[in-house]
């Protein structure tokens, strides 16, 4: 058995539980545009809202995920 110091090895968690745990515990809010769970309006105002906070996304960026 190998020791590993605290952090390292177990169960990595998923992206959609780390958001979970950052909105639970720390009251911060990742999602994405493009998020299919979201109706249009919801969208275009998450999309609004980042323009507004960090400016206009580079060219390309619509396409990533995550």
């Amino acid at each position: 058995m190998r020791w590993l110091p605290k952090g390292y090895g177990g169960r990595r968690r998923s992206i959609e539980e780390l958001k979970r745990e950052g909105w639970r515990e720390q009251n911060l809010l990742v999602v994405s545009p493009q998020d299919p769970r979201l109706t249009w309006p919801e969208r275009e105002l998450v999309r609004q809202l980042g323009e507004k906070l960090f400016g206009k996304r580079r060219r390309g960026a619509e396409h990533r995920h995550g």
